[in-house]
């Protein structure tokens, strides 16, 4: 490569929390680059799972961190042309992007539920992953198997 790789930088822990995964989450949550809105979001979904959940001992925050968990694939299908034919080839995925990918499809599947806020419709999802159900934990046992069913192409790697 021309240029020197990007350096990460650091992400600051949120304010009620103090967890960096907490604002990774914010971040991917925000659109327009309203920070503040998207803390809104977040917290109030937080309540709302603090309010309907059914363990007791848990806080919420460790239901939300259980349904990212619930979420995170392992495996994924890349593809790859070997002589004019695309195969769908399973890989392990690096553990930054497992929980990247996790929260892509958390959010953006409690984007597409039918509650009235989306605080709601978050806080709505959160539970249903940290039960092992819902659209997000589908797209992760889909996924699985898509990689389980590509099995044979993995001497493919590259």
């Amino acid at each position: 490569m021309r240029k020197k790789q990007a350096r990460k930088r650091p992400i600051l822990p949120d304010p009620r929390f103090n967890d960096q995964l907490v604002t990774r989450f914010v971040n991917m949550l925000m659109w327009d680059g309203k920070k503040s809105v998207a803390f809104k979001i977040f917290y109030d979904a937080i309540d709302i799972v603090d309010q309907r959940k059914t363990d007791e001992e848990k806080p919420a925050v460790e239901v939300w961190k259980d349904a990212l968990s619930n979420v995170m694939p392992h495996v994924e299908v890349r593809s790859r042309r070997v002589g004019g034919a695309t195969f769908q080839i399973p890989r392990q995925i690096r553990p930054d992007r497992k929980i990247s990918t996790a929260m892509k499809w958390l959010i953006s599947f409690a984007r597409k539920r039918n509650e009235k806020s989306m605080a709601q419709k978050l806080a709505a999802e959160i539970l249903a992953a940290s039960r092992e159900e819902g659209a997000a934990v589908k797209k992760r046992v889909d996924t699985h198997k898509m990689a389980e069913a590509n099995k044979a192409f993995s001497h493919f790697r590259f």
